[in-house]
Formats: structure tokens, C-alpha cells, sequence
């Protein structure tokens, strides 16, 4: 009796401490086994290409201001269109911020831990986020790619800059470290599918508001045409 209870003494701390391991990957999710070898690999990659490390940084850090330029030239190409063009023009920064709003509740949701946190070693151009900044899907990514969609609303030609702009950018995420391959994979699908279901939403409720406002004082801002005359 007595070594029985010992025996179950000593593995009540394992199997509690098992449990809980359980327990935490359940409400984290620890996505290593989906590509963790691809991320590895892309940090090898990094670390073996030093003179690529510097532009794809600061891009993959400040990139997204890139597509501010892309909003401005929607919005000048956008006056010499109709109302419905401007309305979604105007449309892009409000699509940006949904997209956020709504991936930043979807990743802590899924709580899927950051990359660097499973791999320690790799090489790492960017600091290792905290633990409760999640890692699924990548907010850079899902954001630009909502704008990539809306810009191509505007135009065929600025959009399709803007889409390849968008890939770089995911692309980046993974070089400096902050993201698994299938967390920017699931960014761009999101960003796309809530880019294209607000720019839409927002377009159908921005044109009329625009054809009221482009008849007033804000007339210069909403369009190049020439005044209708008396």
C-alpha cells in the first residue's frame, strides 16, 4: 500500500502537468507542424541573403505606407471618373480599418503562437512579439490585401500594382521572422474575401452621398469635371 502510494504521488505531478500542457495547446494553437520546416527554411534563407535583409525589413515594417501613395492616385484618378469610382476610392481607408478590426477578433480567437516562440534559434529580423500577440493570420498581410482589392475597384492597373505590392508584403513577414507561411496564405484569402464584401458595402452607400456632395463646396475634391452650366 504504502509504495502504491508513493508510485501515485510522484506521477500525480506528471500527469497534472500533462493536463495542462493539453490544456494550453487547445486554447493556443501551436501550428509548428503545418510548415514549420518552410519558416525555418525562409529564415535560413534570410540569414544567407544579408543584402536583402535591410529593404525587406523596413518594407515588412513600414510597406503599408506604400499603399497611402496607392490612395492618393485612386483619389486623383478617381475625379476625373464618376461618383461610384470616388466613392470607392474614399472607401479604402475604411476598409483597411475593418479588415483589421475583424482579423485582430478572428486571431484571438484562434491564439495560434507566434513562430519565433517555437523556434527560438532561427534567424530573426525582426523582435520576437510578445506571447499575447498572435500570430494567425497576419494582420500586414490580411490588411493590404483588403486595400489591394479595394484600390482595384478605382483601377484595373493601380490594383494590380497594388495586389503585387500586397504579395511582397507577405512575403516579408515571413523573411523577417514574425509569421508562419500559412498564417499570410490565410491573410490574403481574409483580406481579399473582407475587402471585397466592405468596398462593396461601402460603395453602394458612399455613391449617393458623392453625387450629393459633388454638386456643393466639396465639389473640387470629388471632381474634375467642369460645372454643369444654369
Amino acid at each position: 500500500m504504502i509504495c502504491a502510494n508513493t508510485v501515485r504521488a510522484a506521477t500525480r505531478p506528471r500527469l497534472d502537468q500533462e493536463n495542462e500542457d493539453m490544456t494550453s495547446d487547445i486554447l493556443s494553437l501551436d501550428a509548428s507542424n503545418i510548415d514549420g520546416s518552410w519558416y525555418v527554411d525562409m529564415t535560413r534563407f534570410a540569414k544567407d541573403t544579408p543584402g536583402l535583409n535591410t529593404p525587406m525589413t523596413v518594407y515588412s515594417g513600414v510597406g503599408v505606407g506604400l499603399f497611402v501613395v496607392f490612395m492618393v492616385i485612386a483619389w486623383w484618378f478617381a475625379r476625373r471618373r464618376d461618383a461610384s469610382t470616388m466613392a470607392a476610392a474614399l472607401a479604402v481607408p475604411f476598409v483597411a480599418i475593418i479588415t483589421y478590426i475583424v482579423n485582430d477578433g478572428v486571431k484571438q480567437i484562434i491564439s495560434e503562437r507566434r513562430p519565433c516562440l517555437r523556434f527560438p534559434t532561427a534567424f530573426l529580423l525582426e523582435k520576437c512579439a510578445a506571447p499575447n500577440d498572435y500570430s494567425f493570420p497576419s494582420n500586414h498581410t490580411v490588411v493590404v490585401f483588403a486595400m489591394a482589392v479595394a484600390l482595384l475597384a478605382v483601377s484595373r492597373r493601380l490594383g494590380i500594382w497594388a495586389f503585387v505590392a500586397a504579395a511582397v508584403m507577405g512575403v516579408s513577414r515571413v523573411y523577417v521572422g514574425a509569421h508562419y507561411p500559412h498564417d499570410v496564405l490565410a491573410g490574403a484569402v481574409v483580406g481579399v474575401v473582407i475587402g471585397y464584401l466592405a468596398t462593396m458595402l461601402l460603395r453602394r452607400t458612399a455613391t449617393p452621398l458623392v453625387t450629393k456632395l459633388s454638386s456643393g463646396p466639396l465639389r473640387p475634391v470629388l471632381t474634375a469635371a467642369a460645372p454643369a452650366r444654369g
